[in-house]
């Protein structure tokens, strides 16, 4: 059974003032933890951070948690916020599906109240901590951070402990095709490879030298040697547009209305459903009618 009791912590907007961000204690500095803040919660009522940018999860290390978690369970509580249709969960994505591994049913939560912005800010810090995030997805997250508090490349690389290059030269990957994302997100290219690529200017080139350096088994010395001699176009730099913050926010209040996935871009609404059964469901309460033929 639920306990009322509230889990109370600093709060996101201290955390975020603190000059550097204490990632080793980065859920206790939100949610001030005891016993009559956790409780059991089965997996299956629990759905993902409509915020979670990450994609993909090293399924080794998720092999490794759920020996750790069969053996000594869940130590670390998930968060979760109250849903119309059970839970959304705020932190702990790994520790879920890890738990799924396993074979548990349910899991140590803490309840708890965040808005929109919060769940999104909190998905893409506890994200960023994780050193098996792929780059694609790291850079995605730190420019949306960037964008959602309105820092500078450097605020940020102080706050998070990193250099400005770094940052500079992790956000430059999200200039590259989706093609060649992929081959970085895939291990097929190095990030240092991806980081010589995502200055140059010619999509086909960028392919080209792709191509060229999984067939040659080309290093980064090469690569920059090949570039540096002018026989390729650098790139200017540009603006990185991402989704409007506020998309994300439509599709989760859609999401809580109906209960299925919601995805907005472009100019469009996607929302995904099971079965034709779940399709009159949702158009039903959109209070949508289809006459007799």
């Amino acid at each position: 059974m639920e306990t009322k009791k509230k889990a109370l912590g600093k709060g996101l907007e201290q955390l975020f003032t603190n000059n550097v961000i204490d990632f080793d204690n980065f859920e206790k500095e939100i949610v001030t933890e005891n016993k009559n803040d956790v409780t059991m919660i089965k997996l299956d009522d629990i759905r993902s951070n409509p915020y979670q940018p990450r994609k993909t999860f090293n399924e080794e290390s998720l092999k490794e948690l759920a020996v750790s978690i069969k053996e000594y369970g869940v130590v670390q509580p998930v968060i979760v916020k109250k849903s119309i249709k059970g839970y959304e969960l705020i932190a702990g994505e790994r520790r879920c599906k890890a738990s799924r591994l396993a074979g548990l049913t349910e899991v140590p939560a803490i309840i708890k109240e965040f808005t929109d912005q919060e769940m999104m800010e909190i998905a893409l810090i506890e994200n960023i901590q994780r050193e098996d995030l792929n780059p694609i997805d790291e850079a995605k997250s730190v420019l949306n951070i960037i964008k959602l508090r309105g820092w500078t490349q450097e605020e940020f690389a102080t706050k998070f402990g990193k250099s400005r290059s770094y940052i500079t030269n992790l956000i430059g990957l999200l200039k590259l095709p989706d093609n060649i994302q992929i081959m970085l997100i895939n291990k097929e290219l190095s990030t240092s490879h991806a980081r010589v690529l995502s200055k140059l200017e010619d999509a086909n080139q960028i392919d080209e030298l792709a191509e060229k350096i999984v067939r040659e088994n080309m290093n980064v010395r090469d690569l920059e040697e090949l570039v540096s001699n002018g026989n390729v176009v650098k790139r200017k730099p540009i603006i990185v547009q991402s989704k409007e913050p506020k998309f994300h926010i439509y599709e989760s209040i859609i999401s809580d209305k109906i209960g299925n996935k919601v995805k907005i871009n472009k100019n469009k609404i996607e929302i995904t459903f099971d079965s034709v059964k779940d399709l009159e469901r949702i158009m039903e309460i959109f209070n949508i009618s289809i006459g007799d033929e």
